[in-house]
């Protein structure tokens, strides 16, 4: 029986972060260190105010509270936590290669090798090692051969290692009910002992039905495979929606009528502006690319096709904003609502409203933005634009040029002068807006282009606004 005093994990992203929180919190007898070389992340995540935790996650600030410098450490000492570590997760970034063999499909696994170099170096005794990044099919037998290198190192006496794959299935937003309550926890290998290692931690709080044991090569494929169908079954409901819109059919209908079947569910069947976050886009061009490599063209094109129907229907909001509004947003106030890919989390990456502002910024729109946890910064950096710095406009609220720009606001007092207002993300806030008042502030006729569903169609309509919601073909 391996006993597990000391882990440390290699990453204090979205995954690690939340993932050792949770652990932390569930198996107070284990010291859990998060070490990351970004020196910003870890002062964040050592912040008195918890409002500046690198990452918004409903539930994570009040774990971080009880376990930080109790039995949860963040720190950028990778050499001294790897050093007394009984186990070690690896959760760094992995994200899309953009250059070289496999570009734009591929996963850059930059970080994965250095971390397993670092694991390699520092260790002592028998670790076991955890995958928990998202990683294409067989990365666990690169980390091997890496590990392989410094037990076999003459100098190294006493050192082996075990490598585990475990990842992670949590859903931005709700990722501590996940953590805490999961659907399943995999964990592939081929050493019993430490696989039932990390068994042992898992059980102290998940049944031990819901942890499945498999090969290595099954529990990496298993990721990769979830999120694909995941995000395939988004792509297929928002065609539908564009199906709806054009037959008059109400996709939300639809949805409910083909969701009560027992064969396919109500999960994933709400139509919106596309799927983003980090992982859906990044593991379908991971497995087209795999596809690819082992010469399944027919299967690389078929999965290809969901990520192209996403960039597609992405490009069709903002084509129509632009068509229901004359044909022209040129010096337009739009008002945005929401920027981070899903409500519950200031996650951005991939997330539909960064390609959706920039189309109607490139066609001459002023778009003013408003999240309530995505900041102003982040907004530039996925913009790559800086937001104008006109503070005349905001004065007197009147459209200053025709040039393409945007504007950032912590409030929701924008909406004067607008043409119109773009709802990305679904924060409950935007739910209770009043649009009997918002209405007279702005120019007429005016649109509210749903993209998520969350208003109420006749409050919209009495406000003598035009209504636009993604999926319903029953009114023009």
């Amino acid at each position: 029986m391996i006993k597990v005093n000391n882990i440390c994990c290699i990453g204090a992203g979205y995954v690690g972060g939340p993932t050792m929180a949770v652990i932390a919190d569930k198996c107070p007898d284990i010291n859990i260190n998060v070490v990351d070389i970004d020196e910003e992340r870890i002062k964040k995540w050592n912040d008195k105010n918890l409002k500046n935790l690198p990452i918004y996650e409903p539930g994570l600030a009040e774990i971080v509270s009880r376990c930080r410098d109790v039995n949860l450490h963040f720190s950028n000492s990778v050499k001294e936590k790897i050093s007394i570590a009984d186990m070690v997760f690896i959760s760094v970034n992995t994200p899309t290669k953009k250059k070289g063999l496999g570009a734009g499909k591929a996963s850059d696994l930059r970080w994965v090798e250095e971390s397993a170099r670092q694991v390699a170096k520092f260790s002592s005794g028998h670790t076991i090692v955890v995958e928990k990044s998202t990683l294409p099919v067989r990365t666990a037998e690169v980390i091997q051969n890496i590990l392989r290198s410094a037990e076999q190192d003459n100098q190294r006496i006493g050192v082996s290692f075990s490598v585990l794959s475990n990842p992670e299935f949590l859903s931005e937003g709700t990722a501590i009910k996940d953590l805490e309550k999961p659907d399943r926890v995999l964990i592939g290998g081929d050493n019993l002992d430490a696989m039932n290692a990390l068994h042992d931690i898992y059980s102290r709080w998940v049944i031990r039905e819901k942890i499945l044991f498999t090969n290595i090569w099954s529990s990496e494929l298993a990721k990769l495979t979830a999120n694909a169908f995941l995000a395939q079954r988004i792509s297929s409901i928002n065609s539908i929606a564009a199906m709806c819109e054009a037959t008059g059919a109400d996709v939300r209908e639809v949805s409910r009528a083909i969701g009560s079947d027992t064969r396919i569910g109500s999960k994933f069947l709400d139509s919106g502006p596309g799927f983003g976050g980090s992982c859906f886009k990044k593991d379908i061009l991971n497995l087209v690319y795999l596809a690819e490599y082992f010469g399944l063209n027919e299967v690389a094109n078929f999965w290809e096709s969901v990520v192209k129907l996403n960039n597609w229907h992405q490009n069709r909001i903002s084509k129509l904003v632009v068509k229901k509004l004359f044909g022209t947003v040129t010096g337009k106030k739009i008002v945005v609502l929401g920027f981070s890919f899903k409500a519950n989390t200031n996650d951005t990456r991939e997330s539909a409203a960064i390609q959706i502002c920039k189309d109607l910024i490139d066609e001459g729109a002023e778009i003013w933005i408003h999240d309530p946890k995505v900041s102003e910064l982040q907004i530039e950096k996925d913009l790559k634009m800086e937001p104008s710095k006109d503070t005349e406009g905001i004065k007197d609220h009147k459209l200053l040029n025709k040039t393409g720009k945007w504007k950032f606001s912590k409030n929701l007092k924008i909406f004067d002068r607008a043409h119109a207002v773009l709802m990305l993300t679904e924060w409950e806030e935007y739910k209770n807006i009043n649009w009997e008042d918002i209405s007279k502030k702005m120019v007429n006729p005016a649109w509210v282009f749903d993209a998520r569903s969350i208003t109420d169609p006749n409050k919209v309509e009495n406000a003598n606004l035009n209504l636009w919601r993604v999926g319903d073909g029953t009114s023009k």
